[in-house]
Formats: structure tokens, sequence, C-alpha cells
């Protein structure tokens, strides 16, 4: 008898470890089935801390270091041969229809826009390029043509007035390099060509900017969302001030770096403008940071980001507490920003309490 109560002892004591075993079994499984929404039954033990869900508008910004200047510059190579009788100033500023430089002491003009000069003009040619020299001849105060894609009689009549005001023989027809185009007036930047020295045609003569100070911002590929053209920014001023922006331009360009301390690497450049351009006065080439807002999202329900929990069948969820009892509710997450993070879900209000793991 004796001899059978050891094996008595380990026989409970290992039914005893069995039991608990499957107890701690049990209850993990009960709180596995909790956390991902399924258990019907409200979980008792409180988040150690909570939150409270709210109705707000968020906003995706992202804040960037520029430098204010006068943008990307631009070089101008000549159409026409001859000897540069003239120059304009660096730094001076050129508007339509004044010379950008002189060659044979005759002018290469200035007119606005975004198709460059490619042939020649004369009655009968047909096509944008016609469009956008007769806005600028009606611009300039000429007239008796129609602005339209056809070079007409018309328009030869208004050219030969506007070649015997600039001192040129008055053909009616506008020679390939007599014109060049720029989206504004320009500022001119610097010069590649001397007084006296002959020309051919394509030859650098000088460069220009946009005559408007702005802010040039290289930003990653990745973060093209935040620069779509006329997207709202604001500027931080050096002193402290701020001034209401947009971007105006957008281009993806080569960054040679600095030799040995950089690689060349593929940036997206911003050029933004000041809607009051007067605030930007006197800051040439400082460093100003720029917010871009890339969404925004009005009247949205939003969690602190540290509520969301991840749940085993995939997505989120946020632990809504009701007085001493707790419940899982699955959620559809948004837009995230500073902390928070816009949610819906159902049965989701605002003002419920969520609560947030340690």
């Amino acid at each position: 008898m004796t001899g059978d109560r050891p094996r008595r002892r380990r026989n409970t004591v290992a039914a005893v470890a069995g039991l608990a075993v499957c107890a701690a079994a049990a209850t993990a499984v009960a709180v596995d089935l909790d956390l991902t929404g399924n258990d019907p039954q409200p979980q008792r033990q409180l988040p150690p801390a909570t939150a409270a869900v709210r109705r707000q508008t968020l906003v995706d910004t992202q804040t960037e270091t520029g430098e204010l200047g006068y943008g990307t510059s631009t070089a101008v190579s000549t159409r026409l041969a001859g000897t540069v009788t003239s120059l304009p100033v660096t730094g001076s500023t050129i508007n339509r229809g004044t010379a950008l430089f002189r060659l044979d002491n005759t002018p290469v003009v200035l007119l606005y826009g975004t198709l460059p000069a490619y042939r020649p003009l004369t009655p009968g040619t047909r096509g944008p390029d016609v469009r956008q020299f007769e806005q600028n001849l009606a611009a300039l105060g000429y007239g008796g043509f129609t602005v339209d894609d056809t070079y007409s009689a018309g328009t030869a009549t208004a050219v030969r007035k506007w070649q015997q005001a600039l001192g040129l023989p008055r053909t009616g027809a506008v020679e390939l390099g007599r014109v060049v185009y720029a989206r504004g007036a320009v500022r001119v930047a610097s010069h590649s060509a001397a007084l006296g020295d002959g020309l051919a045609p394509g030859q650098p003569v000088l460069s220009y900017s946009g005559a408007q100070r702005v802010v040039t911002v290289d930003l990653s590929v990745t973060d093209r969302r935040l620069a779509p053209a006329q997207a709202p920014v604001t500027i931080a001023l050096p002193d402290g001030g701020t001034v209401a922006g947009a971007v105006w331009r957008t281009e993806t360009v080569i960054d040679p770096g600095d030799g040995a301390q950089a690689e060349a690497r593929t940036v997206l450049r911003v050029t933004v403008t000041a809607d009051d351009p007067k605030a930007l006065a006197g800051l040439d080439e400082a460093a100003v940071r720029v917010a871009f807002t890339a969404s925004r999202r009005e009247n949205v329900l939003t969690v602190p980001v540290g509520s969301l929990l991840a749940l085993a069948e995939g997505g989120y969820g946020v632990q809504v507490v009701d007085g001493s009892a707790t419940r899982v509710v699955a959620v559809v997450t948004g837009l995230f920003s500073g902390g928070s993070v816009e949610v819906s879900g159902d049965g989701l209000a605002e003002g419920m309490i969520v609560g947030m793991p340690a």
C-alpha cells in the first residue's frame, strides 16, 4: 500500500498540471477572440489610458527648406548671325516688346509665351505659334487682324508697323531668331557673350531668370503629391513672418551634388511664388521654410494613432471603452496627420472613449 502512494501522488500532480494547461489555453483563446472582435462577451480588463474619438479637420503637411531668389536660369542662344552691339545690364528687367539684346544694331525682341519660336512666320502660315505671336502683337497695341492660327494679310500689315517702330526692314514677315519667348518678364542673370563678339547661329548670348522673386525647393521625386500646379503653400520668412503662396512650376532635374561630398541624384525642383511679392523684397538668396499641403480632410472622425490595434484577420481596430467593459471595433483608416488618424467603422461615433495600449 505504501509503495502505491507515490505513484498516486504523481498521477494527482500530473492531472492538476494538465487542468492548469487546459485552463490557460482556454483563457488564451478567449483573449484572442476578444481582440479580433469575434467574442460576443465584453472584455473586463480596462486599458491603462484612454482618449476620445474626435471630429476634426486633418491636413497632411510637409515642411521643407527652400532658397529665395529668382529661380532657375535659362540660357539664350542666337538664331541669327551678327556682331553683338548691345547687352542689357545684369539684374535688369526686360518686358514684352523690349530688346533682349542687339545684333548688328537690330533688336532681338522678348515676347511672352510657352512655345519656342521654331520657324519663320509669313502670310499663309498656320499653327499655334501664329496665334501666340498674334496675341503678343495685339497686347503691344497693334490691330487690323484676328487673333487666330492664320498669319493673314492683316497680320502682315500690323507686322510692318511693328517692324517700323523697331527700326527693322518692313518685310511683313517675322524671321526665325527675331523674337525670343519667355513665360513673362525676365531678369538678366548673366552674359555669355561680350560687346563686339561676332556670333554664329547657335552661340550663347545671355541667360535670364524670372523677374519676380520666388522660392526654389528640391523635393524627393516620391513627394510629387505635395506639389501639384497651383497648390497652396505657406512660406516662413527669416524675420518670423509668413506669407501665403502657390506652386508655380515643377520640373524633374538632375542635381549633380558637390563632387566628393554627394552623388548626383534626381530631384523634383519646385518653384513657389508668393501671393504678395512685396513680402519677399530685400531677401535675395535667403533660406526659407515652405509648408506644403498634400491633402485635407474636413469634419472627419479621428483617434490617436497609438490607439490602433492590429487585428489578427488583418486591418485595424480600436478598443472602445464603455464603463467597465470594452469591445473591439474594426475601423477603416484614412489620412494620418500630426499623431491622429481618420477612422470610420460601424457604430463608431464622436465622443466615444478608446483605449491606448501600454
